[in-house]
């Protein structure tokens, strides 16, 4: 792929896989299951690519997301070096997850269970760089902790080792290593299935249909998820609080997958069924460190409807949307990223460079390293006669080279 394509953008990656497919924009659209003007507005980069469309055309000409996405993105000044620094030994961790490790004394599960907590922290604060550099000790001092105990305590070990590896999935696939993020989902299916906690194995639920609705699987997903909420359906009527955030998250993650899959109205009844369950708990929770409860569902709520390419929907349920200071800023960032889209769907593209810069402020990393802030400042950088200076520098900070 030439650098000049590369510096395009997804319409451009997606041009040259279908030239190389020998496949015209017709043939895309048919076995992409999308329209043929979206085809060729996407690659004529007038319309910034979905999730949905990325997935769609990937699965089609059968090429990894992140070979359409550019991802990881390239590394240019030490500063982004040092944000990749701990990859390569958080693959080699992933890698010898079940190789009994060097006799080393173990730590104690208190003090484990405080770094396993500070390192859920990080993640909702999205410092990749200290997430990086603290997550493989840790996971190899969980690796001697499992090896080392037994009975309830090699459970409660499990149930933190699961933790981790989840908070190992967020940084790495923020970094844009998709296939190292869907090996850390594999991990914490394993380590949470030893923990004993029914709740932490739909927690694994959760994040596997979150890898199968990247990979377009979205009638799978929605099929899986119904299988998970069956689980604890005849739990829900004694008002469990850690029950209803889970059974409500997986409401909110089946709506992801009928939005990217077209059926809005599924969509909404899940939306539905989450908000309305985030009403019963009353209050934002963080069980499993998977953030559920009224401000969630409101969050949410805009997310759904961007993904459903509505963006007047979006604006509108984010007027007078404020978000508490306790907002973990991963889910305040990526809030104001969707609404970043919302405003350019809606048209306004005054809005949607404010936003970003909202989620920038917020959540710089997450949102210099995001796939849809790029297709997003792209298009306002391309539907611009002339832009400004503080749009130029916004493009330069995300690391795009070439417009």
């Amino acid at each position: 792929m030439s650098a000049k394509q590369k510096n395009d953008g997804v319409g451009a990656r997606v041009a040259e896989e279908r030239k190389l497919a020998g496949w015209t924009q017709a043939r895309l659209a048919a076995e992409a299951n999308v329209s043929h003007s979206l085809v060729k507005q996407v690659e004529q980069g007038r319309v910034p690519a979905s999730p949905a469309f990325i997935s769609a055309c990937a699965r089609a000409l059968k090429v990894g997301v992140p070979d359409l996405l550019d991802q990881p993105y390239p590394r240019d000044n030490h500063d982004e070096h040092m944000v990749h620094a701990g990859i390569p030994d958080v693959r080699r961790e992933l890698a010898v997850y079940r190789i009994p490790p060097d006799d080393v004394p173990p730590r104690s599960i208190d003090d484990l269970a405080k770094d396993v907590a500070r390192a859920s922290k990080l993640r909702h604060l999205v410092k990749l760089e200290e997430l990086g550099k603290l997550l493989p000790t840790l996971l190899h001092d969980l690796r001697v902790a499992w090896y080392s105990t037994d009975g309830p305590e090699q459970e409660r070990v499990f149930g933190l080792l699961a933790e981790a590896y989840a908070a190992t999935s967020q940084v790495v696939y923020k970094l844009g290593y998709i296939d190292l993020a869907s090996l850390a989902v594999d991990r914490y299916e394993w380590a949470a299935a030893q923990s004993g906690d029914q709740l932490a194995v739909l927690a694994g639920d959760y994040q596997r249909a979150g890898e199968m609705i990247c990979a377009a699987d979205w009638t799978g997903a929605e099929k899986f998820l119904e299988q998970s909420r069956r689980q604890i359906e005849s739990e829900i009527g004694k008002g469990d609080p850690k029950v209803l955030s889970m059974w409500g998250n997986l409401h909110l993650k089946s709506g992801l997958a009928a939005a990217r899959a077209g059926r809005r109205d599924a969509a909404d009844a899940h939306l539905a069924e989450a908000t309305e369950t985030a009403a019963r708990i009353g209050v934002d929770r963080d069980d499993y460190r998977l953030c559920f409860g009224p401000t969630n569902a409101k969050i949410w709520s805009v997310g759904l409807a961007v993904e459903a390419l509505d963006g007047t929907t979006a604006v509108a349920r984010a007027q007078g949307m404020e978000l508490p200071k306790n907002t973990p800023r991963e889910r305040a960032g990526h809030h104001y990223i969707d609404l970043a889209r919302a405003f350019l769907l809606h048209g306004d593209r005054e809005g949607a460079f404010s936003a970003l810069q909202v989620a920038r402020r917020i959540a710089p990393t997450q949102t210099r390293y995001h796939p849809m802030v790029h297709e997003t400042v792209r298009a306002l950088a391309r539907q611009e006669a002339r832009s400004t200076e503080t749009l130029r520098n916004f493009v330069a900070w995300c690391g795009i080279k070439a417009m």
